[in-house]
């Protein structure tokens, strides 16, 4: 578990915000409220990030920043002082931001701040500049931020660090670099990458606003003209992560069956179809089945309808569990669910599917009374296609009725 250390000699407010951030995050709080007792946490544990006073009794001056530097600890400076030029100072050396302690909204600046320095752990940003000492330093910005970060000298090292890297998040590129600019880097990506996949922001101290306008009808999400203030680059940065991810929160909400996880039907024909012309076209093999759960309204008519959400939520995990990460399990509604196995011959197709309906058949769904429940299911599978997807699903869903028809519990296939 990630622990903070706060270190802060009002112990009232001490209090306040380790219960604060103790009620809305998983982390453990240790307190310190002087330079001595700090050394002492320091020494005994690793932190995530430090929450530090610059005014202690055995500290005055901000002795406790400098302490917790040389130890390598990310940190966040509290402050009653408002004088623009210590805060300037402080912000020059290598902390995460400088809170002015001005009311009970700071604690809530505080707790989002931590949440977002704990989603940008998942983050990677490529940094791209030909300048060695700009890479660095804004390497070392992104990295006090908890980012993971690549650095390139050129758009076109850029390019074979996106292929090579497809969960970069960000590019943040200069304007003037050799080999390929920072215009048409950003137009190359934009040809393959669009705004829900990647951000771009645009660093440059061109002074031209048409150059500023270009980048961001190439398809950059934001510009930042040199030079900046690590304030507003901070801000910039996870702003731009921060759309990112709730874009893909609603695309995953757009595409995801709510109960189980599972990509819904919408997703399964759009993506699929793509590949089904593919491998037509190429020879592959490739299965589609249809899945249903026998006697599925004797469930919920039995033992509630709660205990039947518990039996589709069992069998969606059998049916991730037993099928490979580039094939697609999706719940078409109800207790249906619709699976396509990619480049896999016929008899193998028929093995999965005979195995998946046996650990079903063995599998046990605890009802809200504690009581055990088995169920079976039965499969409809298709290994030679028709013309289309539609006509391949309904040709498994044609095999399924008949499954059902003739006994239940077992896979019919063409």
């Amino acid at each position: 578990m990630q622990r903070i250390l706060i270190v802060e000699d009002n112990k009232t407010l001490a209090k306040l915000i380790t219960k604060k951030i103790v009620a809305e995050l998983n982390i453990e709080i240790d307190v310190a409220y002087s330079l001595l007792e700090a050394k002492l946490f320091l020494k005994r544990h690793d932190y995530f990030l430090t929450l530090l006073d610059l005014n202690l009794p055995d500290a005055p001056n901000g002795e406790i920043v400098d302490y917790a530097l040389s130890k390598n600890n990310k940190i966040i400076v509290l402050s009653a002082n408002v004088d623009k030029d210590l805060r300037k100072e402080l912000l020059n050396k290598n902390i995460v931001d400088y809170v002015n302690k001005s009311g009970v909204n700071v604690i809530n600046y505080i707790i989002n701040t931590i949440k977002r320095l704990q989603k940008n752990q998942n983050h990677t940003i490529l940094v791209v500049d030909d300048s060695m000492v700009f890479r660095k330093q804004m390497k070392n910005m992104l990295e006090n931020l908890f980012y993971k970060v690549i650095t390139v000298a050129h758009g076109e090292e850029a390019l074979g660090m996106l292929k090579s890297h497809p969960d970069l998040s960000l590019v943040l590129t200069d304007y003037f670099m050799p080999v390929m600019d920072g215009l048409k880097l950003t137009a190359a990506i934009r040809e393959t990458h669009n705004k829900n996949d990647i951000c771009i922001i645009a660093i440059s101290s061109n002074t031209d606003d048409e150059v500023n306008a270009m980048f961001l009808k190439n398809g950059a999400n934001d510009y930042i003209n040199k030079p900046f203030s690590k304030e507003e680059f901070s801000c910039r940065v996870n702003n731009s992560i921060e759309a990112l991810e709730n874009i893909q929160i609603i695309t995953n909400h757009a595409n995801r069956d709510f109960l189980t996880g599972l990509y819904n039907r919408r997703y399964f024909f759009k993506n699929v179809q793509t590949y089904f012309n593919t491998a037509l076209e190429s020879g592959e093999n490739f299965a589609i089945a249809m899945v249903d759960i026998d006697h599925f309204k004797k469930i919920n008519d039995t033992y509630g309808h709660d205990t039947g959400d518990k039996a589709i939520v069992n069998l969606s995990e059998i049916l991730r569990a037993n099928t490979g990460q580039n094939d697609i399990v999706a719940r078409f509604g109800g207790e249906e669910f619709c699976i396509i196995l990619k480049d896999i011959k016929p008899k193998n197709a028929v093995d999965v599917f005979e195995k998946l309906r046996a650990n079903v058949q063995n599998s046990v769904t605890i009802s809200d009374k504690n009581v055990e429940i088995r169920f079976t299911i039965s499969i409809g599978l298709v290994t030679q296609h028709e013309d289309t997807l539609d006509e391949t699903v309904n040709q498994a869903d044609m095999l399924l009725y008949e499954a059902k028809q003739s006994g239940r519990n077992k896979v019919l296939s063409n």
